[in-house]
């Protein structure tokens, strides 16, 4: 069952998406394919992947690089829309900068940086295949804030092939495409080579044990999410439960010894709402 699902494995992936950007080269032709510029070389950070460092705790699934001018580069694939998809570009952005300048970098020695969202779907509705935010002046757009910050993010579900280059739509339209589908010759020099990545990584044993790694991981910590939430409704019942045996006047001992907790416990839940309704 794990061999079948793992030959199965697209770019959209998680796990393959990052073991494809792994390879310098792929990951310096997404750069320069989204951003439509050159760069000399990316270097990019096994250090924080989850494909490379499965005891890493936290499962981490975007990828990180820098090139030759340091500017650092945060590019993840999306496959279903979540909230406050905005802020987590805000909060990618904000680990960069922390990250350097914890590193003893000065404010103004902070390197440009982007963050690039790969979408199967449209983030916005727009119907466009790439949406870029820069800052810039509410009074007056052409006065641009120059802090180094970009953020893209880039829809299969695009519509609007004449105002984007053919080659990005040709990548976009291989994300999207299924299983079956992904196999087709996009007419893409940049496609086939992520092909051909995708077909060496699929005949490594290392990375189909890496691949298994990465599962586990990721069951275990939908299990712990789930079992936190159990906690905290269970929490949040009997909470409830002794804020109304405490509206009837039970002891506060005696609502301790019903709901088995420490009379402490009681009491903050009692002082909480008392100060919530004040």
């Amino acid at each position: 069952m794990a061999e079948r699902k793992f030959q199965d494995l697209t770019i959209k992936n998680n796990f393959m998406f990052g073991a494809v950007m792994a390879e310098p080269k792929n990951c310096k032709g997404i750069i320069e394919l989204v951003l439509g510029i050159e760069v000399d070389h990316v270097e990019v950070s096994k250090e924080k992947s989850m494909v490379y460092h499965p005891e890493y705790k936290g499962v981490r699934l975007d990828v990180y690089a820098k090139d030759e001018n340091n500017t650092r580069y945060n590019i993840e694939m999306q496959v279903a829309k979540k909230p406050a998809l905005g802020r987590r570009t805000r909060y990618y952005q904000s680990q960069m900068d922390m990250e350097l300048l914890l590193s003893g970098q000065e404010y103004k020695e902070l390197p440009n940086s982007y963050v690039i969202f790969i979408c199967d779907f449209d983030p916005f509705g727009k119907r466009k295949y790439c949406y870029t935010f820069q800052p810039k002046c509410k009074e007056d757009p052409e006065v641009d804030l120059e802090d180094g910050r970009c953020c893209v993010f880039l829809s299969t579900y695009g519509e609007n092939e004449d105002e984007v280059p053919r080659e990005l739509v040709n990548f976009l339209k291989f994300v999207k495409a299924n299983q079956e589908e992904s196999q087709n010759d996009f007419q893409d020099y940049f496609v086939k080579q992520l092909q051909d990545s995708i077909r060496w990584i699929k005949s490594s044993r290392e990375m189909e044990e890496r691949f298994m790694i990465f599962e586990e991981m990721m069951k275990d910590e939908r299990e712990a999410g789930r079992r936190e939430g159990m906690i905290e409704g269970e929490q949040a019942k009997a909470r409830n439960t002794a804020l109304n045996m405490h509206q009837k006047g039970y002891p506060d001992e005696a609502i301790a010894e019903v709901l088995e907790v420490d009379v402490e416990t009681v009491l903050e839940w009692i002082s909480e709402s008392e100060s919530a309704t004040k």
